[in-house]
């Protein structure tokens, strides 16, 4: 018995109609004669639903009682007894009642599956394991319900049913996914646009992510080499010269003339570890494809036209941009160059583009430095030049019927020996000027086929000849050590100057220094490590790359800094011609770690700063507004104490009031000062506790008149997490701001209501409202908007409120008001374990 297969169709969002289109297929199979039925079908109440489940067979659903409730779920054995060919399972990230054959439903799938009986099934992409964050960042819904990614991945078939958000919204308002009194609520939560675009981005990504991934598995599976247009994917070959800018720019015009192109820069560096590019020309060239939304890649090959041809076909690449050679007419003498190789062996299924520039047959300014090592094939091939090219010279001269003449013979000899010096080095070269003054003497000097040498002139044209020979090996082969360690030098003070540069200019951060050692060296990771002391367990400052290492003496190269920081490298053994360059390296990430601290203290600096600047403003806002309550109670006082005058009653009434309003609006204003000056210390610290919103709003209300502000606060609200003395001081803070720039006889309203794992308060005025750009200002301390009179107080209130909230974990917005005004929204945290306020909404959501 075989395993069913598995048939997804996967909902860019809910009410997409994925439900619909399962319930078409069952009927379209069963007009083909196939045994289809309803495992589990849940139509939320939606009619089209409803009517498309006419007509199928429908598993009786098994009854579960828990917590005095019956709730029905699917039943897998009688499903499993009936054996159908097809069984719908809807809902596949459901999660099953306590006491059910399996906790969830995509398990209920799986025994399905294993039993040889298809099936097919629904999913929104919001349940996707790996998702859940994203999901929850877009949202604001922590989705509880989930199902492995590999659950999905594994599907047979896997169909996205997506519909615009415009589209979808339509359908809701009209009825068609929820009832008309969850309708209002969930356009403005869940469904709005944003969170459908973004929702509809997401589906469309880890479907064509999937895609990919079976195109790759069909194309191994069949060692299929040649690539497949399915999309666009234009590598642009790197050599850190300065046309690199013109062939990415290149590449992005191209890539924008076909929807979902990409762009690959890649870099080929040799495997001495050193490359020969400038690397400030390189970062220039990586921030420059990636602003362009391309990725760069480095690639270690020492055949860059083999490395460059396999890494477009690993990557199922369809065009490889190029650039001229810079390359002299007399250069090509050394080979056809990396352009022409690439377009020869390309073959028929990359296209190669060779992209004109400024730099073309300019001369390469940055040479390509040779190895430490010759490499195996060159050293070979010298060997053969030395050994076997003498015997094959000694078999051509001896059938020439003319004798060319000793002379003859000693320069031709010597130029294999200068051949297998410039092939191999000097060994090989030395090994053929033996092997070559031997043949000479057996077989071309008399007398000949012996080891004697009968004129004493011959002797010396021998002893001359090797002479001759190990000196000019010595010359080619010390000539090519110190091209390579000119070029090598090269290489090494582009990488000082650009580290030079990076210090003057502090642009590098730790980890991109830390990228740039590991690229360069062609290094598995790399870690800066650091102790306080010599007995000091070591701690990682920094690292890049997979497993890096946690002490010095675990790396496979490290480099001290001092004497407690060092360098740690691991993937191989760097040669000691190397460390030179990475002592400068490790310097340099000492330096960029104290430049790192250094910025940090001086931000602690400029908040210090920030905070003298506060102080003095606030002697400059109370210098007036202190005085102002502080006069009209000292003249209140001076009259009620005054003999001369007799006050009646309700003069004695009024000057008392008026005391009491100097001291409400000082005690007022003396509290905000003492709270802006305890956030700007950083000495406020909420005592976090589960709190009703109905318990604390109205107790900050009590400053406000009561015919000023409209409550509607939800009972069925969950708890906050929030300290109930700092958020009645944040909302009295916002609400006496509203009711301040209300129009008379207009009130404020307070409302609450539940987004997911968040409650929003919304204090909404109908005053003249604040332009969108000084939405941010007016949390400002001592900011006020417009004319607002000097005894409105120093303009505090919302800087405090905004300080207090934000402490809690909550923030505060300002939006308009519809109608005009202006909205002040306090998101705030709901209590761990809370349970929502609309049930049927979230559950109807989340399905």
């Amino acid at each position: 018995m075989g395993r069913g297969r598995l048939r997804i169709y996967l909902g860019a969002a809910p009410g997409v109609g994925k439900t619909y289109a399962m319930l078409s297929e069952a009927h379209r199979r069963l007009e083909r004669g196939t045994d289809c039925v309803v495992g589990f079908v849940e139509h939320h109440g939606r009619p089209r639903t409803e009517v498309m489940l006419h007509g199928l067979e429908q598993i009786k659903r098994r009854e579960i009682e828990y917590r005095d409730t019956v709730f029905t779920e699917m039943d897998v054995d009688a499903v499993l007894e009936r054996k159908p060919a097809v069984a719908l399972v809807d809902e596949l990230a459901h999660t099953n009642v306590p006491g059910s054959r399996n906790a969830k439903r995509w398990q209920d799938v799986e025994e399905l599956l294993t039993a040889g009986i298809d099936v097919i099934t629904t999913v929104n992409i919001q349940h996707l394991e790996s998702l859940g964050d994203v999901v929850e960042s877009i949202t604001g819904v922590r989705q509880r319900e989930t199902v492995p990614d590999e659950m999905v991945r594994r599907a047979d078939q896997l169909e996205l049913v997506d519909m615009s958000p415009q589209a979808l919204r339509r359908r809701m308002a009209h009825g068609n996914i929820y009832k008309p009194d969850k309708v209002d609520a969930a356009l403005s939560n869940y469904f709005r646009p944003g969170n459908l675009t973004a929702l509809r981005e997401l589906a469309l990504l880890w479907v064509a992510d999937r895609v990919d991934e079976y195109l790759q598995q069909y194309r191994g599976e069949h060692n299929i080499q040649s690539t497949w247009r399915a999309r666009e994917r234009i590598v642009v070959g790197l050599t850190g010269g300065p046309e690199g800018r013109t062939l990415i720019r290149r590449a992005a015009r191209m890539a924008a003339k076909g929807s979902g192109s990409e762009i690959l820069a890649v870099y080929i560096a040799r495997s001495d570890g050193l490359t020969s590019a400038s690397p400030k020309e390189l970062a220039v060239q990586r921030t420059l494809v990636e602003d362009l939304g391309g990725t760069f890649h480095h690639v270690i090959g020492d055949d860059v036209p083999a490395s460059l041809l396999e890494f477009a076909r690993g990557v199922n690449a369809t065009q490889i941009v190029l650039g001229s050679s810079r390359r002299k007419a007399w250069q090509y003498i050394y080979g056809p160059g990396v352009g022409s190789t690439v377009a020869r062996d390309s073959g028929p299924d990359l296209d190669v583009h060779i992209v004109t520039h400024e730099e073309v047959a300019k001369g390469r300014g940055l040479p390509v430095a040779r190895g430490a090592r010759l490499g195996r094939s060159r050293i070979i091939a010298g060997w053969l030049v030395g050994i076997a090219g003498p015997a094959l010279l000694t078999l051509l001269i001896s059938r020439l019927d003319d004798s060319l003449g000793l002379a003859n013979d000693v320069l031709l000899f010597l130029f294999l020996t200068v051949v297998s010096a410039l092939l191999g080095g000097l060994l090989p070269a030395l090994a053929s000027a033996a092997v070559g003054s031997l043949l000479l003497n057996y077989y071309f000097t008399p007398p000949t086929h012996t080891l004697t040498i009968a004129d004493p002139k011959n002797i010396v044209a021998i002893v001359v000849f090797f002479a001759v020979a190990v000196a000019v090996a010595s010359v080619v082969d010390l000539a090519a050590r110190r091209t390579h360690q000119a070029a090598r030098l090269r290489a090494e003070s582009e990488i000082l100057s650009f580290l030079a540069g990076s210090v003057l200019r502090g642009e590098t951060t730790l980890d991109a220094l830390l990228e740039r050692v590991r690229e360069t060296f062609g290094m598995e990771s790399v870690a800066l490590l650091e102790r306080a002391g010599d007995v000091d367990p070591w701690t990682c400052a920094g690292s890049v790359g997979p497993n890096s290492v946690v002490r010095p003496e675990d790396a496979d190269v490290d480099m001290p800094v001092g004497d407690h920081m060092a360098l740690a490298l691991s993937g191989r053994v760097l040669p000691a011609e190397d460390r030179r360059v990475l002592s400068a390296f490790a310097a340099q990430a000492a330096v960029v770690l104290d430049r790192q601290r250094l910025v940090g203290q001086a931000e602690e600096a400029r908040r210090q700063a920030e905070g003298n600047r506060i102080r003095t403003s606030l002697l400059a806002a109370v210098s007036h507004d202190l005085r102002t309550p502080l006069a009209a109670i000292k003249a209140s006082v001076s009259s009620l104490r005054s003999d001369d005058v007799a006050w009646s009653d309700d003069d004695e009434a009024e000057l008392l009031e008026s005391i009491e309003e100097g001291a409400d609006r000082l005690d007022h204003l003396v509290g905000n000062l003492l709270d802006m000056s305890r956030l700007q210390t950083g000495t406020v610290t909420p005592l976090i506790r589960e709190t009703d919103l109905d318990e604390v709003v109205p107790m900050a209300l009590v400053a406000v008149p009561e015919d000023s502000v409209e409550l509607d606060i939800p009972e069925t609200l969950p708890m906050v997490a929030v300290d109930r003395g700092l958020l009645e001081r944040a909302v009295a803070n916002i609400v006496e701001n509203a009711v301040k720039y209300s129009p008379d006889a207009t009130p404020v309203t307070v409302g609450a209501s539940a987004l997911g794992d968040r409650v929003e308060v919304r204090v909404a005025d109908r005053g003249p409202g604040v332009p969108d750009d000084e939405k941010d200002r007016i949390f400002e301390p001592f900011q006020r908007y417009g004319d607002a009179p000097r005894g409105a107080g120093v303009g505090l209130g919302l800087a405090v409120a905004r300080g207090f909230v934000e402490a809690m974990g909550g923030s505060i917005t300002a939006e308009d008001t519809p109608g005009g005004g202006l909205t002040m929204v306090l998101t705030l945290k709901a209590a761990p374990g809370f349970a929502p306020a609309s049930p049927d909404l979230s559950a109807q959501v989340t399905s």
